[in-house]
């Protein structure tokens, strides 16, 4: 007979999501309708790993939305840092045409990294804009690197804008509902406190019902357990998982 432990409580939000769709998998292998409580806390247990998925999801989109931010950011500099090294170059003509860049840009200025998303993602559009136009076509030409930085910065803010519309659909999505840390607390109370202490009594009475499917959670509880304690080794005793 498998021991079933309860689920170290110090897990990451997406080490408890990660337990909890594994253990709602396999209840969903057998039919189960004949054990009236055990259902009711999958009925609890499925919505509300569903709401921690879609938590989940928005931290991941919030999360890339930054990165996107900071890559676009470091494209602005690039154009910035290269061009005012081409100011200074010893040739006339290279010299000249990074003036007319560096005037262009500096209407616009390196404060641009610093305002909000959506004021900086109109200002970098009105720059490509600017860049893109005719007559600043040769002077781009004449300095080395410069038309890739470009395109870079172009393609940073097409990311960009496409990770904000993915932030801003899951935060509609979620509009006013729990934080993931807060739905992690209700789904560790229906794990460890309902959800094991019923399947420890119940496959006492009936191991040849419950045994299997007791096995394979604990198995999947156990991996978790291992993993987080490998993480914590000096903040989870032996016996957390007990």
């Amino acid at each position: 007979m498998s021991k079933l432990n309860k689920l170290i409580g110090i897990g990451k939000t997406t080490e408890v999501n990660s337990v909890t769709t594994g253990i709602i998998a396999e209840y969903s292998k057998n039919d189960w309708s004949s054990d009236a409580h055990l259902t009711s806390i999958f009925e609890e247990l499925q919505p509300l790993n569903g709401q921690l998925t879609s938590a989940i999801n928005r931290i991941k989109a919030e999360s890339n939305l930054e990165e996107k931010d900071e890559l676009r950011d470091s494209k602005v500099r690039a154009v910035n840092y290269l061009t005012m090294g081409f100011v200074h170059h010893p040739d006339s003509t290279i010299s000249n045409a990074a003036k007319i860049i560096s005037a262009v840009f500096e209407h616009y200025g390196m404060d641009i990294v610093n305002e909000s998303y959506a004021i900086e993602s109109s200002l970098i559009d009105s720059l490509l804009v600017e860049f893109a136009k005719e007559d600043l076509q040769a002077s781009i030409v004449l300095l080395p690197g410069l038309s890739q930085v470009i395109d870079e910065l172009s393609a940073a803010e097409a990311a960009f804008e496409e990770a904000q519309l993915t932030f801003q659909t899951e935060k509609a999505d979620d509009g006013n509902k729990k934080s993931a840390t807060e739905i992690k607390k209700e789904v560790l109370v229906i794990i460890n406190e309902k959800l094991v202490v019923y399947l420890r009594a119940m496959v006492m009475v009936d191991e040849a019902k419950y045994g299997t499917f007791v096995g394979v959670v604990a198995q999947i509880i156990d991996d978790m357990n291992v993993i987080i304690k490998k993480r914590n080794k000096t903040a989870v005793p032996i016996n957390a998982g007990v």
